[in-house]
């Protein structure tokens, strides 16, 4: 399977929030954002994959920023690792100023998606190879996401993860 890098990825989402996304504050509701973010985060997932992906977990979602009836949303998604069959994707969120067109990130969230076979089985993913420097900082701090999950989940002990010690024991 040949490995593949994060742009080849990246799936983007306009949207312009109507007045029945919108919460008693006139801003977009959390849980519409949250379904916006599942979609585009899909798409990036399986055009890494190339095969059917389901959303295995929500692991951080950030609501910085409250986003305004009738704003123009972006929502960027892009794998920022790949472990053997599932995914972690990065989505960034941008709000559009209507008047000069500035993009301000205003929330992000980090999804983890696995591939599956038709039976709903795991199926290897490619490798993914980071370039830009974000990327790379985005791959690394996958690995010490998702050891710290399999930790907290009991199926690896903190001992067997080193470089997750390394972080959260200091060192005399």
């Amino acid at each position: 399977m040949k490995a593949k890098t994060a742009k080849e990825s990246l799936a983007v989402q306009t949207q312009v929030v109507l007045p029945n996304d919108t919460n008693v504050m006139g801003n977009l509701f959390g849980g519409m954002l949250l379904q916006w973010m599942d979609i585009v985060a899909s798409i990036s997932a399986h055009r890494h994959c190339k095969r059917v992906v389901v959303t295995a977990a929500v692991n951080n979602v950030s609501f910085n920023n409250p986003i305004a009836h009738a704003s123009i949303v972006t929502l960027q998604a892009k794998v920022s690792r790949a472990f053997t069959s599932s995914m972690e994707v990065f989505i960034d969120v941008w709000v559009e100023d209507r008047v000069s067109g500035e993009k301000i990130k205003c929330n992000e969230a980090i999804y983890t998606f696995v591939a599956i076979d038709q039976n709903g089985s795991p199926l290897p993913v490619p490798e993914l190879i980071p370039e830009t420097e974000e990327e790379k900082q985005r791959f690394e701090s996958a690995l010490r996401r998702r050891q710290l999950s399999l930790i907290l989940a009991g199926k690896l002990k903190p001992e067997n993860a080193t470089e997750l010690r390394a972080l959260f024991i200091p060192t005399k």
